[in-house]
C-alpha cells in the first residue's frame, strides 16, 4: 500500500509541474530560399509586468520558457546586413529599457535558459528596435513572415530582417 501511495503521489506532483509549464511551439517559414525554424517554450503573461518586472532590462534572456529557443537556417543568410551560416542557434534577446534591444545567435542551442550563457559562444549579436502595441499578446509568439523573424509577446514586437 506503501508503494501504491508513492506512486501515485508521483504522478500527482508531475501531472501538476507538467500543467505549469509554458507549452513547446514550433513555426517554420521561408525567406529568399532559406528555410528558418523556430522552436521555443511560450510563456503567458498572465497579468504579470513582463518588461521590467519578470524579464530584467539589461539582461540576457533565453527569449521563451524552458529549455532554449532555438532558430535553424538550412542556408547561408544575412541577418540584418550580418552574415550568419547556416546552423542551429541558442536565440537569446536582452531588453532595454530605452533604445533597441539585443538579439542574440549563440552557437550553444541545447542549454536550459540563460543559465550557462557566454557570450563567447556567440555567432551573431545584432540591434533590434523593439516596437510597443496597445493590445497584449497574451503568449509568446514567434513567425516568419517574407521579410524575416517575427517576435510578440505582452506589448513587444521584434521584426528581425533576414535575407
Amino acid at each position: 500500500m506503501k508503494t501504491f501511495s508513492l506512486i501515485l503521489s508521483f504522478f500527482f506532483i508531475v501531472s501538476v509541474s507538467c500543467a505549469q509549464k509554458s507549452p513547446r511551439l514550433s513555426t517554420k517559414g521561408t525567406v529568399n530560399g532559406a528555410n528558418i525554424v523556430i522552436d521555443y517554450g511560450a510563456p503567458s503573461v498572465k497579468g504579470r509586468k513582463i518588461w521590467g518586472g519578470l524579464e530584467k532590462y539589461g539582461q540576457v534572456w533565453r527569449a521563451g520558457a524552458n529549455e532554449n529557443t532555438t532558430v535553424s537556417f538550412d542556408k547561408d543568410v544575412s541577418v540584418e546586413g550580418k552574415k550568419l551560416a547556416a546552423g542551429k542557434y541558442g536565440f537569446f534577446i536582452i531588453p532595454n529599457e530605452a533604445g533597441d534591444w539585443v538579439a542574440i545567435f549563440n552557437k550553444k542551442n541545447d542549454a536550459w535558459g540563460a543559465y550557462s550563457y557566454s557570450e563567447s559562444d556567440d555567432a551573431l549579436r545584432v540591434m533590434i528596435k523593439p516596437e510597443f502595441d496597445t493590445s497584449t499578446q497574451e503568449q509568446l509568439m514567434y513567425a516568419v513572415d517574407k521579410s524575416g523573424i517575427v517576435f510578440s509577446w505582452d506589448k513587444a514586437r521584434l521584426h528581425i530582417k533576414v535575407e
